[in-house]
């Protein structure tokens, strides 16, 4: 079962995050994320959090109590991780966040970290790009426009043993240490490809790119979630 996780800051259109949770099983707001969802149409399944961001607190009154789960402002996981762990206890078996982008500085960097973890989310979409995860032994194959931007980024403990094609940049033989990454490459035509061994990776592409294949679970073709010009 896939979840959405919206949650606050930035993030994509409201027509993208609505077709994001179309194929999705399970919607789950952490706090703000509420304001998103209600730009977007969207009645959440659960809402968790401290709603101490919320714009409105009325915007509440759109669940039963029982699919409420409120906790105080001091605790020990953001109301993102409160989130996925909820998703998680639901079934999820697969879960990706929309929003999150911009704000706090701490903020950006506690949803990069969730990445590093044993089962990390499957991708992070915010106001202008993708960021997914390719696991190890996997293929990545995307349509974007000429020139389109690509960064990708390894995980601990570094990346070797990959492979790519349509970047003018190639990954090749790269062997990345921790604390590495390839910024700003770039699309060479409007196809292009990773191949991973063994290591995990980052890659951040444009919201608009058009995904041809991505080893998500339950999903053999993923571009039903990516569909051009949302």
């Amino acid at each position: 079962m896939r979840a959405l996780i919206v949650t606050g800051g930035e993030a994509p259109p409201p027509a993208y995050i609505r077709q994001l949770a179309a194929h999705c099983a399970l919607v789950v707001a952490a706090d703000s994320g509420l304001d998103l969802c209600r730009k977007a149409g969207i009645i959440p399944d659960f809402a968790v959090g401290d709603f101490d961001s919320l714009t409105d607190a009325t915007a509440l009154g759109v669940l039963p109590p029982e699919r409420i789960f409120r906790y105080p402002a001091d605790k020990d996981y953001t109301d993102t991780e409160l989130a996925l762990n909820l998703a998680f206890e639901q079934g999820a078996t697969e879960r990706i966040i929309a929003g999150g982008g911009g704000g706090r500085i701490d903020h950006l960097l506690a949803l990069r970290a969730l990445f590093e973890r044993n089962d990390p989310p499957a991708a992070w979409y915010i106001a202008d790009a993708a960021i997914l995860y390719l696991s190890g032994g996997s293929t990545l194959r995307w349509r974007a426009a000429p020139g389109a931007m690509v960064s990708v980024f390894p995980l601990a403990p570094g990346a070797r043993d990959m492979n790519s094609r349509g970047l003018a940049w190639p990954l090749d033989g790269l062997e990345w240490t921790p604390g590495a990454f390839g910024i700003s490459n770039r699309m060479e035509g409007k196809e292009a490809e990773i191949v991973t061994r063994a290591f995990p990776l980052l890659v951040v592409l444009p919201l608009d790119a058009e995904i041809l294949l991505w080893p998500i679970r339950q999903c053999e073709n993923s571009s039903e979630l990516h569909q051009t010009g949302l």
